[in-house]
């Protein structure tokens, strides 16, 4: 997978939680993937299309979504609900379209789709393309979260 579809998306998953949630993830170093398990639970996953095939997943563990969306909305949530779902599909949304103006920037036009959210401990997640995917770990002071790609650009 090309370096900087793996940097476009790191680079969003910064960008927002930092805007939207005032936290500051520690990247780790991406690795391959090669089942289906989420690394999380709660997951955002979104379909992706035009100069690149393929999906893009962010999954939480529950003490990280839990802190990133109580700074969003301002109020201490404490456990996944209606609010938590809504909040993982617009933060992938959100994360999505910064990464895609990022591939835009070097002439990659990408669109995507509408996020699906699942939750729940031990939930699977299973990309277009079917293959192994890149996972980008994240650490913020309440837990642990990934970015999850699994795209290819189109010839």
């Amino acid at each position: 997978m090309d370096v900087r579809f793996i940097n476009a998306f790191s680079e969003g998953t910064l960008n927002v939680l930092r805007t939207m949630a005032n936290i500051s993830p520690v990247p780790g170093k991406p690795y391959l993937k090669k089942d289906g398990m989420a690394n999380g639970d709660v997951s955002g996953i979104i379909g992706l299309t035009g100069a690149v095939t393929g999906s893009m997943a962010l999954s939480f563990s529950e003490k990280a979504i839990l802190k990133i969306v109580s700074n969003m909305l301002g109020e201490e949530i404490k456990e996944i609900n209606g609010d938590i779902k809504d909040a993982v599909g617009e933060i992938t949304n959100m994360i999505s379209g910064v990464a895609r103006k990022e591939l835009e920037l070097i002439g990659l036009k990408v669109l995507a789709a509408i996020p699906t959210v699942v939750s729940g401990k031990g939930h699977s997640i299973t990309h277009v393309l079917g293959g192994p995917s890149i996972i980008i770990p994240f650490e913020i002071e309440d837990g642990l979260f990934v970015v999850d790609i699994c795209i290819n650009r189109m010839e």
